[in-house]
């Protein structure tokens, strides 16, 4: 195959039909491995300037640490541990499956395109890496502790502790299913996103979301700058002890009872709230809302105004 050719990039695994997307092209002056298998430990350890074409990399251990300049096409990832320590590298309609667990950690600089991870437990302690068209249907604890992520078109499932303790974060277009998402993250942007997640959004700072769903009990508790633009909230007592938070044109689900409190905020809703419990102080306006409970327990300086349209 001629390395600096236009390809024409296939559909995400499972679908034979070749859509034109864009082009793969790999430096001509890269080393060519093609077609080859690879097993045991530290098959390729230590190498820098790789062109991986249909390679497989059978069961072992670490088969790409320490390594750099890495560029994979429709390769196959079965062992464990494949990209620690890597610095720049691509993985393009590759496939890591179930046994490669926790395969990219400590790196940085990587682009995935395209590609299906089965395997869980995956990038932590990483630095800029950009995934599209990925889809990652057992995503439990991954990217952990990453700084400087951006995913386009991306599906998780199975993502329990999916987004911990991570920083600098661009999505659009994103599917999630799983809990205890984005603990302790900062400075994120997301929009077009479908979120099913108990306990998201915990202990985060300078959240702002766009276009999406939420749904899931105890949304946001503890955040701080959590901006929440043209989305759909649904589940238990959302959006308690919040600091500063806002939203602009959200509509609440009918599960959505006990909102906000021991919260400040600026919120403007466009549908009706089951319940709204002590907020502390800021304003609040509801299409209606069925109970409004205010009681001793309300804390300081208990000023919040609230407005109904009905």
């Amino acid at each position: 195959m001629d390395n600096n050719a236009t390809e024409c990039q296939a559909a995400p695994r499972g679908d034979g039909n070749c859509q034109v997307t864009s082009p793969v092209e790999f430096p001509a002056d890269m080393k060519h491995i093609r077609a080859k298998e690879f097993g045991g430990e530290r098959a390729l350890f230590a190498t820098h300037r790789l062109f991986l074409d249909k390679v497989v990399f059978h069961p072992g251990e670490s088969a790409l640490k320490c390594c750099s300049e890495i560029d994979a096409l429709d390769c196959e990832f079965e062992g464990k541990y494949p990209f620690w320590h890597v610095d720049t590298f691509r993985c393009v309609r590759c496939h890591f499956q179930p046994g490669a667990r926790a395969a990219l950690w400590y790196s940085r600089n990587l682009e995935m395109r395209d590609c299906v991870v089965d395997a869980p437990k995956m990038f932590r302690e990483m630095e800029n890496l950009s995934l599209a068209g990925v889809t990652i249907p057992d995503a439990q604890e991954t990217l952990w502790s990453c700084r400087g992520v951006k995913l386009r078109d991306v599906t998780v499932d199975k993502a329990d502790y999916v987004f911990f303790h991570c920083s600098d974060i661009d999505i659009d277009g994103y599917t999630q299913n799983g809990n205890y998402s984005f603990q302790y993250c900062r400075n994120v942007v997301i929009r077009n996103a479908v979120i099913n997640s108990r306990d998201a959004f915990w202990e985060t700072d300078n959240v702002t979301v766009y276009d999406s769903e939420i749904n899931g009990e105890f949304l946001g508790w503890h955040s701080r700058n959590l901006r929440l633009v043209r989305c759909k909230v649904n589940g238990t007592q959302p959006l308690c002890y919040c600091h500063n938070l806002v939203m602009e044109d959200c509509t609440m689900g009918d599960e959505c009872d006990l909102a906000f409190e021991d919260s400040d905020l600026t919120a403007d809703i466009r549908s009706a709230i089951v319940s709204v419990k002590n907020p502390r102080t800021g304003f609040l306006k509801a299409l209606a809302i069925g109970e409004t409970i205010i009681d001793k327990n309300v804390l300081a300086p208990a000023d919040c105004r609230i407005e109904t349209e009905i």
